[in-house]
């Protein structure tokens, strides 16, 4: 990549990632070029050349969120860490994200737009599912996970725990300490409610 070509994808980057702080505050709908323009300290022209419309930008910055969070995890599991860990990590994470934009927005952007939900479905197969696979099964080589319980069955329980994940991270709200709630939601997950952790 030569200068122009590192000048160019910093300011691409720079102008997603000010998309996707501003929709913490902006339904997609009424976001304009304008204010992102303004916020991003570029001209529209520029947001233009680059992405053609608003919708394609959103659509390219979600996109982008996607697969950084995505990088990030694969990370987090080469740095060799438990499957708590990384079960930890990954609520973490959900939290931030439903912290960072509303659910109404993220409806908005991956359920609504045909294109977007069609996009996130083939990144969960192709990336998600094969990192989640392998993350069980070095679980599983460690002895964190039972001999009783199959890769598959752990895969389904992550899914749901997952799914519900909105929810149970919306209840952090009313709780005074946040990250030791979290806690007792990865023990439920790993012991059960009458489990006790090894000694």
């Amino acid at each position: 990549m030569n200068g122009f070509e590192k000048r160019a994808a910093l300011i691409k980057g720079k102008i997603m990632k000010t998309t996707i702080s501003m929709l913490n505050t902006w339904e997609p709908k009424r976001l304009r070029i304008a204010d992102i323009a303004r916020e991003a300290g570029v001209s529209q022209v520029t947001i233009y050349n680059y992405f053609g419309s608003k919708e394609a930008l959103i659509s390219e910055s979600f996109k982008d969120f996607i697969q950084q969070a995505i990088d990030e995890f694969r990370e987090e599991m080469q740095r060799q860490k438990s499957l708590k860990e990384l079960i930890a990590y990954s609520l973490f994470k959900e939290k931030e994200t439903y912290s960072s934009l509303p659910p109404a927005s993220i409806k908005e952007i991956m359920v609504d737009d045909q294109e977007m939900y069609v996009y996130i479905q083939r990144q969960y197969e192709e990336q998600i599912v094969p990192l989640m696979v392998q993350m069980v099964e070095e679980g599983k080589a460690r002895g964190e996970i039972s001999d009783k319980v199959s890769v598959k069955a752990v895969l389904l329980t992550i899914q749901l725990y997952i799914r519900s994940s909105g929810e149970m991270l919306g209840s952090l709200a009313g709780h005074e300490d946040k990250d030791a709630f979290l806690e007792e939601l990865i023990h439920i997950f790993f012991y059960g409610l009458c489990g006790r952790e090894p000694q």
